[in-house]
């Protein structure tokens, strides 16, 4: 656990330590870049390594350091995780969907190797995803089956890419609170909840464990995404590293146009007090997961 001088949890530090070990994997899973066909394996690492915050496979770590697990067990789905968020953010930012020209503060894959290499890039990740999960140990309460399962399902058609769809056909449409909460509920909190439950899996948690952290997921994973509407209305394109205000000119329904942004805070602290109350029965164990979600709820808005 990263401490600093003071004795309090060191966020920061675990944060950037993960991140160095989750990169450090990556790099060792995926093809190199210099693998034939070398176009697609360029193309794959220029997104991976594009300067995320590796948030997802944190909270793959997080959640098995508060069952008691290990790094070295839970790593090969972190980096599965991030695999596939980083194919779905691909395919995201084509002109055939959101058509965004920044991601991460870089020009995004299509702009670099074109729209056929950035198809194919987001589907090879996806793929690399199952194959870097294969990996993994297997526990008694948790074979390579029921990862498979997982993973598929939280990035399937009724989930993930579900959430995708439900936004493309939202857009200019008056969608109500519901449908809007249907939409984070899959395109963003179904990964997020995916991510800790794995966590747990690689520690091998119990039944009980599995549902705390399927509580605290859901509930963050729908205030990382309310508050993501919040910084598209709040915040300047060089701050989010992405292009602000895409959402107010696609019409898309977000909760402060729905709702208002002071209700829209609300909600968010709303869902992360929910997510806090989830982590109770770990009884102070898991201190790095209250810290991110502490950190997703606090971040500038």
């Amino acid at each position: 656990m990263s401490k600093s001088k003071s004795g309090a949890f060191d966020l920061g530090s675990w944060v950037d330590g993960r991140s160095k070990a989750v990169d450090a994997a990556l790099d060792r899973f995926l093809p190199k870049a210099s693998a034939k066909p070398a176009t697609i394996h360029k193309a794959m690492r220029y997104s991976i390594f594009a300067g995320g915050k590796r948030m997802r496979p944190a909270l793959v770590l997080a959640a098995a350091e508060a069952c008691g697990g290990t790094d070295a067990a839970a790593m090969p789905l972190a980096c599965a995780v991030e695999c596939i968020h980083t194919y779905s953010l691909i395919h995201d930012d084509l002109p055939a969907m959101d058509d965004d020209d920044l991601r991460r503060g870089k020009p995004t894959n299509h702009v670099v190797f074109g729209e056929g290499i950035a198809v194919l890039a987001g589907d090879a990740l996806l793929t690399q995803a199952f194959e870097v999960a294969a990996r993994a140990e297997g526990w008694p309460r948790y074979s390579h089956r029921d990862l498979v399962l997982e993973i598929a399902k939280a990035s399937g058609s009724l989930q993930l890419i579900a959430g995708q769809v439900a936004d493309l056909e939202g857009e200019g449409k008056d969608l109500s609170v519901a449908q809007l909460r249907y939409i984070h509920e899959r395109k963003t909190s179904a990964l997020l909840c995916c991510s800790v439950r794995l966590g747990g899996m690689s520690a091998d948690c119990t039944p009980a464990q599995l549902k705390a952290l399927t509580d605290f997921g859901h509930n963050v994973g729908l205030a990382f995404q309310v508050i993501d509407d919040i910084l598209d209305v709040t915040q300047s394109s060089e701050t989010l590293g992405k292009t602000a205000g895409k959402d107010v000119a696609a019409q898309k329904a977000t909760y402060p146009r729905l709702v208002g942004l002071e209700k829209s805070k609300k909600i968010a602290a709303q869902l992360t007090a929910k997510a806090f109350d989830a982590l109770k029965p770990f009884k102070g164990r898991a201190v790095a997961l209250e810290a991110l979600a502490r950190y997703l709820l606090e971040r500038d808005r």
